[in-house]
């Protein structure tokens, strides 16, 4: 018998997170339907998602119940605007999106042809391999979605093995913004350090750092982490 709690899924954009959520949409049970042909790297979708055509997003649209747009954020309201205009969604369809940068509101023009919307950011960095699965495991997710539909982003969330991360909707370009800050820095940050180990005849600068830099993350986020609780106790 069919479980009527799992669901066809397509996936438009195959990029680094696309094919990651997916496979880890399939560990929780749901059938992956498509995913749109890569630009480039197919061979590495293909070792994510065996056995998952290619298909066109009007083919993923027609067969999915939930649909993941994981596109860059400068595409993605291009895509939603011109999809819509085609009449390409399904009423009653889940469609999510995997932007920090954009809220809900990106999704109005197929929320008009009956779409249910909802927002999916994992906040990690991805490879776009496998490995990237294990480093979800505990990961904040942020998650948006219209009341009705909160439990449903909140479950995909935690099936995916993330922790649902709730942010207000005016408040969303904070956290890109805090985003884009600690991941420019830190590899702004590690490219300079290499570099300069380089100059003293070190060979493996990234083995040398490895463990010089995972220590002070973690003691930066245990001051942070002290700071909070002391903040929770005033």
């Amino acid at each position: 018998m069919m479980d009527p709690t799992r669901l066809g899924v397509g996936v438009i954009g195959a990029g680094k997170i696309g094919p990651v959520l997916a496979s880890a949409l399939a560990g929780a049970g749901h059938t992956i339907v498509g995913i749109t042909h890569p630009s480039d790297d197919s061979e590495r979708v293909e070792a994510m998602l065996p056995g998952v055509p290619f298909l066109s997003p009007q083919q993923i649209c027609e067969r999915s119940e939930l649909v993941v747009l994981a596109l860059p954020d400068s595409e993605l309201p291009g895509f939603v605007e011109g999809f819509s205009a085609a009449n390409g969604w399904m009423s009653g369809q889940i469609v999510a999106h995997t932007s920090i940068v954009h809220g809900l509101e990106v999704l109005q023009p197929a929320v008009a042809q009956g779409v249910i919307p909802i927002g999916l950011y994992p906040l990690m960095e991805f490879s776009g391999w496998s490995m990237d699965l294990t480093k979800m495991v505990g990961a904040w997710c942020v998650v948006s979605a219209p009341p009705v539909a909160s439990p449903i982003a909140h479950a995909l969330a935690v099936e995916m093995g993330l922790e649902p991360l709730v942010v207000a909707e005016e408040h969303r370009s904070h956290v890109a913004s805090a985003v884009a800050l600690a991941t420019s820095f830190f590899h702004t940050t590690i490219e300079e350090a290499a570099s300069r180990l380089r100059l003293a005849g070190v060979a493996n600068p990234g083995v040398v750092l490895s463990a010089l830099v995972g220590s002070s993350i973690d003691n930066a986020l245990r001051k942070v982490s002290g700071n909070d609780l002391e903040r929770g106790t005033q």
